[in-house]
């Protein structure tokens, strides 16, 4: 466990992952009480990055679980290998041996899925990270299941009995909030907030996660997705998008951001043709001009 939010803060820019106050103070509280935590945002802000800094910081092993409509217990939870059971099954007949039932639904046969994988790490080894990642895409019948999982980190398989996890997951559950999540939920979680960053701030994250990138495109582009999201554009961009702005820009040879460019390159931060055409009637040299002064102010 950590000595204190500082160093859960510099842990993570160690894996360059520049957390705030806020969101220190929060994985700090989610290490120390074993709570999970919940993070919630626009898509891009940087949640998943958030459990993929921790396994590397912590040393234990991401199990993530991608969520989906109509995600089952077989993808998340365990499922049966049939076609090794029958082949198991034929052999036996083929050998004139009798078939034991309790053989055929043994650990051999048994696949685990990321929740049952999360419970299953040996005591005294680095707690795995559950990444439960855009929880809001499933439906509430899976949530619940979920919810039932997470309260005391116990999983009953019929055939096999309990699984009680002996080295409890760091679990974080992420949302992109297209609907809302349950009260159950929440109230078993940490919450929190990731919202776009101002720019000083996502500068400061081009500069860490994209370092080839020249100090005045980096400011640049920061800039320029700033007044981007003012505009009123259907999917603002998220911090992810800005870095591979400023990345694609760099692959093509340039150090410095002009209208044209920005005309040529424009699909790297905006992916829907409307959001585009409204960037565009707003006049990209303008934009660019807006972004420059402020680059160089920084």
């Amino acid at each position: 466990r950590p000595a204190g939010v500082e160093e859960v803060r510099a842990a993570l820019e160690a894996q360059r992952y520049l957390a705030d106050e806020g969101l220190a103070t929060v994985v700090y509280l989610a290490l120390t009480m074993g709570r999970p935590l919940l993070l919630e945002g626009e898509p891009g802000v940087g949640k998943t990055e958030v459990a993929k800094a921790l396994a590397a910081w912590t040393g234990g092993e991401l199990i993530r679980l991608q969520c989906y409509e109509g995600i089952d217990v077989a993808q998340a939870l365990y499922e049966w290998d049939y076609a090794r059971q029958l082949i198991h099954l034929r052999a036996l007949e083929a050998s004139n041996q009798e078939v034991v039932e309790d053989e055929l639904y043994s650990e051999r046969f048994l696949v685990r899925r990321p929740l049952l994988r999360a419970l299953s790490s040996p005591l005294g080894s680095p707690a795995p990270i559950l990444l439960v990642d855009e929880l809001d895409r499933a439906d509430d019948d899976f949530e619940a299941l979920l919810l039932e999982v997470l309260g005391d980190f116990t999983i009953t398989v019929p055939e096999l009995g309990a699984v009680v996890a002996q080295e409890p997951p760091v679990v974080v559950i992420t949302s992109n909030r297209t609907r809302d999540l349950h009260d159950a939920l929440k109230r078993r979680c940490l919450y929190h907030w990731i919202g776009h960053p101002g720019f000083d701030r996502e500068l400061a994250i081009v500069r860490l996660r994209a370092p080839e990138v020249s100090p005045l495109l980096a400011a640049q582009v920061a800039a320029a997705v700033e007044e981007i999201r003012t505009l009123g554009v259907y999917k603002q961009p998220g911090v992810a998008e800005t870095i591979e702005w400023a990345t694609a820009l760099t692959a093509l040879g340039c150090d410095e951001l002009d209208g044209a460019l920005a005309e040529r390159t424009l699909g790297a931060v905006l992916k829907h043709r409307e959001d585009q055409e409204r960037v565009r009637a707003h006049g990209l040299d303008a934009l660019v001009a807006a972004a420059t002064a402020t680059a160089r102010d920084a």
